[in-house]
């Protein structure tokens, strides 16, 4: 089978497309015929950073065999503790080197493609649509008519989280470039906020919830859109331009300032989890939640799919097709 494979560590064109033995499935996994497969800044961020890739991963529990994590695509075959899924099946989740014709995945990281959804889209949702959702519904607690303001809304985890705020009843204020802002709006926000013509931090407007993609603003400017009991969640971090050194800045500034404050600010890693790949699929099954997908390229093209991610311009996800005769 062919399969994208770290050559050495670096930019994106340290991946090559090689033939390699395809994977056999544990007692607990199962086997995936990849469709589609989604790159998220962690992909990109991983080939710069190999001690980050390992952390990682190590977190997520998932084997290091190649580079991609979020796919779809149909079960091929299960290991013999797997009870949940079977041949034939069409699923969606996390695993280790999903930009292959295969791969490998534990059963507690899929869950069942709805009907009514591509394998495109399905592939789009695991990574941000849980930072999204994870977010939001657990570390923010939102409750209906709670004004909720998400900055980079025009981004992969961005267009997850306008989406969900609006499921979950909230008041949602969308922040991305002028380009956007027409997007933006066609998937649910109640207002958005093109941060070239206004600064966010200086309307006078006060949010329940900041949800932060960027981490372009000060702790002082965050406080001051929060209401004084608000909630501040920063997801995105380490994306595109991220570093190590900038995630351990901003968690310290708020862990020394935070005690001081009436706000909540809070750091997020989404967590793999079964029950909420399932909860995403039945809001894409209901059509409260569409994936937003910006470019499609096929295997062969991963390099030229992560050099356009690292671009850092991408309105949704970038997502490979597999089906597609590569």
């Amino acid at each position: 089978m062919k399969a994208a494979v770290y050559s050495r560590h670096g930019r994106a064109d340290v991946l090559e497309i090689e033939d390699v033995q395809k994977p056999a499935p544990a007692d607990n996994e199962v086997l995936i015929e990849v469709r589609a497969a989604s790159l998220n800044p962690i992909d990109a961020g991983s080939l710069r950073h190999p001690f980050a890739r390992r952390i990682l991963f190590a977190l997520s529990r998932l084997k290091i065999t190649g580079p991609g994590r979020d796919v779809a695509g149909e079960v091929e075959a299960v290991g013999s503790q797997v009870t949940q899924f079977k041949p034939g099946d069409a699923v969606f989740g996390w695993c280790g080197g999903a930009f292959a014709e295969y791969a490998c995945a534990p059963e507690s990281a899929l869950a069942i493609k709805p009907a009514n959804v591509t394998f495109e889209q399905a592939a789009a949702v695991p990574v941000a649509g849980l930072t999204a959702l994870q977010g939001l519904r657990d570390k923010a607690q939102i409750q209906p008519g709670q004004k909720v303001l998400v900055n980079g809304a025009a981004g992969g985890v961005g267009t997850f989280a306008v989406q969900i705020a609006k499921s979950l009843g909230a008041d949602v204020t969308g922040v991305c470039s002028t380009r956007n802002v027409e997007m933006v709006r066609s998937i649910g926000a109640d207002h958005v906020i093109d941060y070239s013509q206004e600064d966010l931090t200086r309307g006078g407007q006060h949010y329940d919830v900041m949800f932060d993609l960027v981490a372009n603003h000060s702790f002082s400017a965050r406080r001051r859109v929060l209401n004084p009991k608000g909630i501040y969640i920063g997801a995105g971090v380490l994306g595109l331009g991220g570093s190590m050194a900038r995630l351990l800045a901003h968690q310290v500034g708020e862990l020394v300032q935070s005690p001081f404050a009436s706000q909540r600010f809070i750091t997020l890693m989404a967590k793999l989890n079964h029950a909420d790949l399932t909860t995403m699929g039945e809001l894409m099954e209901a059509g409260k939640v569409t994936p937003v997908i910006d470019k499609r390229y096929g295997l062969s093209e991963v390099l030229e799919a992560l050099r356009y991610l690292e671009e850092g311009h991408a309105r949704g996800k970038v997502v490979l097709t597999l089906d597609c005769g590569d």
